[in-house]
């Protein structure tokens, strides 16, 4: 299992997302399902790009700067 920091550009704004997983290809999925849950209007998503990847052992973490 990894930890994945996504950096998500959507039509009127950017949101950081943390999603585990055990590959790339199954975290990006999460991630869409992640994002229109999340928002009541499902959001125009323009770019997914993968920051980091850490394995998923205990006390790995992000810093997330707003």
């Amino acid at each position: 299992m990894f930890l994945y920091k996504l950096e998500v550009q959507l039509e009127n704004k950017n949101v950081v997302l943390v999603v585990m997983g055990d590959n790339d290809e199954q975290v990006m999925n999460e991630a869409e399902m992640h994002l229109s849950k999340y928002f009541v209007v499902p959001p125009v998503i323009l770019e997914i790009a993968l920051i980091e990847k850490k394995r998923a052992n205990k006390g790995t973490a992000y810093v997330i700067e707003s």
